[in-house]
């Protein structure tokens, strides 16, 4: 890659004309430019174009040289990025930003130097989509966690950080096949979980469509294809029945002078996948992969269509939502509805004007307004609200890994509509429960909180709260959370509330644990306890890090080390002449031992003398990512990273502590799967045989019909004997190949 030149050599002449630099460029990148500064011209009609000139000149010069994985220029990218933007209709700082967006981080450019020639809101902008790329970190994690914390924060204080942030996301998921394969994965699966969801709560429908499919196809490439080649299949088919759906529907709206006009589609792939795996069915079952979308003129059409529609077809149970009288957080509005319609063919029915059908697909890259003197004023605050809400709950997160896992959860989409008993509407993520909505009433109500009653009725805590839920919540003065709150509750202001107070009462048992243990283990080990002076104990814990004595203490009560290395410290002749005296054996490796007592060693950083052992609730297995919890009394607790007891358990970041497998060894890992089928004959005969196959052992089988289905369903519970992560999921995906195999999974 060719050195960079410096902004300075730009400045010397810079362009303010709306023409392409007469340096040498490759044909792409003119025709690129051309043809964005023709869409911001038609877009923004009568706006000075000179800032993206200028913006193209300096890119063009500083990512000279450089080139992409699949070999065309690199500046390719960045003008595709624009390209996405302009079609979002964005402002031209949003375009420049998109231009720039990658001088800073991989070029000699500052951004100051970006100040000073575009001004402060493209500064801003191009700082907040830039990565901490040049700052040391211990982890992957932690960087991939610190550069997500920066954009949010960014995105806080101007939107358009975001929609930069997105157009960049969506161009390198379009380009991801040029890649190496983990890469590809890794991206992938970040996308799923981060960006689509982002673009998500933003309303952006058009944009997290794609990027979802596009993470699928990398994420899951088999189920992908699977998927593709049954709509495939069907294809004509499923074209004619559009076709046919469609005709009607307009016949019966004009019979009824209801203007509209009408979209049909088949359901996307990741769409379809979804509902695959949560619903355990195949893709036969699915009734709305048929969809048809009517745009009107006006909210009353809308219900005059719905009318119209029901009263010709049946609509089918529970498939009824009105997105019109109680919209999404992300102001999404629509009614929908599944009917059944010619032929008794099911689809599925959305119902918008043309204002709600714009912002469905654009969300708020539709309607953010950008007015003089008041340049971050949104149209509607409402939508960046859960934003300025979530960085609030995750500002104290420091711990990178819970500070991702709580990050997917607050950007999972909401969609439980609850109510007080005054009729205020409280909205909380699916799964959420009654201390979630307890919570959000006031955090005094969430702690005091003993009970709950929802439509009139005692449930209890745990209960799944449903769409249109009255709750009223019962409390008792001095009553405190206890940790089982954590399994229970969903949402980042509830569990961060209920760690609060455990951290609390948990740091004074532990502070008076330590104190306890240190004094007993110095009487064990003949240490005078008593000519121990504090200022003594307070320098130990000063050669620890620690500022105060109770932490010390705190840190003995956690675990963290043992009252020996602190007394080495404070008396090392008396420790070592009880050594002497008693003449210890060397202390045993650190090893954990699985159900058939086999040696399985793993690493426990800073700790040579503490019991290890893997957790029963996620059974980790070598290969997956581990983390260690310190138990009083116990030793270490080792969890798989994505355990989801994990982040219940790690509310105290003292007690987190690294892991790591150290060598490869011949032994085998129990795995228990659990199969959901088609009930027919040779498929555990077919089953068996690709385990075999693939070099795993069958130790138990069973096999039942699935009572709670009438459509022929069976589920096959296995337990395997695997090697490592990778031969599981090369076992995984062999059954799920099989025909007839709706899904499989871990089961722990």
């Amino acid at each position: 890659m060719s050195q960079p030149a410096k902004l300075s050599d730009l400045s010397k002449n810079p362009s303010t004309s709306g023409t392409i630099p007469s340096a040498p460029v490759e044909p792409v990148l003119d025709q690129l430019f051309q043809a964005l500064l023709d869409k911001f011209e038609r877009t923004h009609p009568g706006e000075d174009s000179s800032p993206l000139t200028a913006a193209y000149q300096l890119a063009l010069r500083m990512h000279a040289g450089q080139k992409r994985q699949s070999g065309e220029p690199y500046l390719v990218h960045p003008l595709e990025v624009a390209h996405i933007l302009a079609d979002m209709t964005t402002d031209r700082t949003c375009l420049v930003t998109g231009i720039l967006h990658d001088v800073v981080e991989d070029t000699g450019v500052t951004i100051e130097e970006v100040r000073k020639q575009f001004g402060d809101d493209v500064a801003a902008c191009v700082d907040g989509v830039t990565k901490l790329a040049k700052l040391k970190f211990y982890s992957r994690e932690e960087r991939q966690a610190e550069s997500v914390r920066k954009m949010l924060l960014a995105m806080v204080k101007d939107i358009r950080v975001v929609l930069v942030k997105l157009a960049d996301r969506l161009h390198n998921m379009r380009t991801l096949g040029a890649l190496p394969r983990d890469r590809q994965e890794r991206i992938a699966q970040e996308t799923l979980e981060i960006y689509a969801p982002i673009a998500h709560r933003l309303g952006m429908g058009k944009v997290r469509a794609e990027l979802e499919d596009l993470g699928f196809q990398y994420t899951d490439p088999q189920a992908f294809g699977e998927i593709l080649d049954a709509i495939e299949s069907k294809r004509k088919a499923n074209q004619g029945l559009l076709d046919e759906i469609r005709s009607a529907v307009e016949v019966k709206l004009r019979r009824e002078d209801i203007p509209a006009r009408i979209e049909a589609r088949l359901k996307r792939p990741y769409s379809i996948w979804q509902k695959l795996k949560r619903q355990k069915i195949s893709i036969d079952q699915v009734y709305d992969l048929l969809a048809v979308r009517i745009i009107t003129d006006s909210v009353k059409n809308c219900y005059a269509a719905l009318g119209t529609l029901h009263g010709d077809w049946h609509p089918i149970p529970g498939r009824i939502k009105d997105f019109i009288a109680i919209p999404r957080p992300n102001l999404y509005q629509s009614l929908h509805t599944s009917v059944i319609g010619p032929g008794g063919q099911p689809f599925e029915v959305q119902i918008r004007t043309e204002e709600m059908h714009r912002i469905a697909e654009d969300g708020i890259a539709a309607h953010w307004k950008y007015k003089e003197g008041h340049k971050h004023a949104m149209a509607d605050e409402q939508q960046i609200a859960w934003l300025r809400q979530l960085v609030e709950w995750q500002r104290e997160m420091h711990d990178p890994g819970e500070f991702m896992s709580t990050l997917k959860v607050d950007l999972y989409p909401e969609e439980v509509y609850t109510f007080t008993p005054k009729g205020k509407v409280i909205v909380l993520p699916r799964e959420a429960t009654p201390i979630d909505f307890a919570y959000a009433i006031h955090t005094e109500v969430g702690n005091l909180c003993v009970g709950a009653k929802v439509n009139g009725r005692i449930v209890p805590l745990k209960y799944t709260l449903k769409n249109g839920d009255v709750v009223d919540i019962l409390t008792q003065s001095g009553h405190l959370p206890s940790k089982d709150w954590l399994s229970i509750a969903k949402t980042s202001k509830a569990r961060n509330k209920i760690k609060a107070v455990i951290n609390t009462t948990e740091r004074a048992k532990a502070v008076e644990i330590g104190e306890k243990y240190l004094e007993k283990e110095a009487r064990r080990l003949g240490v005078q306890w008593k000519k121990v002076t504090r200022e003594q104990v307070l320098s130990v814990a000063n050669e620890y890090g620690f500022p105060k004595m109770e932490d010390l203490h705190a840190a003995l009560g956690y675990g963290k080390f043992s009252a020996r290395q602190v007394l080495i410290k404070l008396a090392p002749e008396q420790v070592e002449a009880y050594d002497r005296a008693s003449a210890p054996a060397e202390p045993a490796p650190t090893v954990i031992r699985d159900d058939d007592n086999k040696d399985l060693v793993i690493k426990v950083k800073g700790i040579d003398d503490v019991m290890v052992y893997r957790a029963k609730c996620c059974n980790p297995i070598r290969g997956e990512q581990i983390v260690g919890y310190i138990t009083r009394g116990k030793g270490v607790a080792v969890h798989a990273v994505n355990c989801t007891n994990v982040q219940n358990l790690m509310y105290e970041v003292e007690r987190k502590i690294v892991v790591e497998w150290v060598r490869t060894t011949d032994d085998t890992f129990a795995v228990r799967l659990t199969a959901y089928a088609d009930d027919r004959p040779g498929i555990l005969s077919h089953l068996t045989s690709v385990v075999f196959h693939e070099g795993s052992n069958i130790k138990a089988l069973e096999a039942q019909p699935d009572e709670q289905r009438a459509d022929g369903s069976a589920i096959i519970t296995m337990l395997l004997d695997v090697k490592d992560k990778k031969q599981l999921e090369r076992v995984v995906a062999a059954i799920r190949r099989i025909s007839g195999i709706r899904d499989v999974e871990r089961v722990n």
